[in-house]
């Protein structure tokens, strides 16, 4: 499982796809929060946090894990190497967990430059320091749980097609659906008590507890079984593959 995973961290490094990820999401987080004049600009806020950018960045992620995990089991399946996986000893769970700790460790370095935005604030703010720095951690937290989740929907939509698009789209929706569609469908309040049930199975709606600062277990649990729940199916969907 080790070798494989090493194998996915260098497909992503030594093609274009694991640094156009990274310098998209680095240049446009810094194009909205520092250049571009609009609500998600730091100085405009007046405010010493980095709430604008945990606003943001969900949206972009979003948009760029379905790019990076497309390939992930679709383009195996297209080339016919998926074959030459399964005669590795390797089970079908150690080649899943596998590319979906690549993807999460894409995810996490892409993100590791973004702590110049805090120390940025940090010096920025009157007094300096006066940014709350243990909200800013578990913000941070919550972003990489939310990352490791779309990376998990996106497996989960690469293995079931051999369609990198089809895999793309799929994922993008998905993705969209359960972070904000769910939270936006039980606003509309048409389902009576349905709507908060609705929310509360949001993506979103658990992500705006931790990024306020607060992790609560329920959260942690929530993330934990999206994560799970997609990897199951895409394991699932592996084991009915190499019938």
């Amino acid at each position: 499982m080790y070798a494989l995973y090493l194998k996915e961290i260098r497909s992503f490094l030594s093609s274009i796809i694991g640094y156009v990820f990274m310098l998209i999401f680095i240049v446009t987080t810094w194009l909205f929060l520092w250049i571009i004049d609009g609500d998600h600009n730091l100085l405009n806020g007046g405010v010493a946090d980095l709430i604008p950018f945990y606003n943001l960045a969900p949206l972009i992620l979003l948009m760029l894990i379905p790019a990076i995990t497309m390939k992930s089991f679709a383009d195996e399946r297209k080339m016919g190497t998926i074959e030459l996986l399964y005669t590795r000893p390797l089970t079908d769970f150690s080649i899943l967990m596998a590319k979906y700790f690549a993807g999460v460790t894409l995810v996490v370095v892409s993100l590791i430059p973004t702590v110049v935005y805090y120390i940025s604030i940090y010096y920025l703010g009157d007094p300096i320091g006066v940014i709350d720095s243990g909200a800013t951690i578990t913000s941070f937290i919550g972003l990489v749980l939310l990352g490791a989740s779309f990376v998990a929907i996106g497996i989960f939509a690469s293995s079931i097609t051999n369609n990198q698009i089809v895999a793309f789209i799929v994922a993008m929706f998905l993705c969209w659906f359960i972070f904000s569609g769910l939270s936006l469908l039980g606003s509309y309040a048409t389902f009576a008590g349905m709507d908060r049930v609705i929310q509360y199975a949001s993506l979103d709606y658990h992500y705006q507890s931790i990024k306020k600062g607060v992790i609560i277990l329920s959260d942690m649990v929530y993330f934990l079984s999206v994560i799970v729940f997609f990897l199951f199916a895409a394991h699932n969907t592996l084991k009915a593959i190499r019938k």
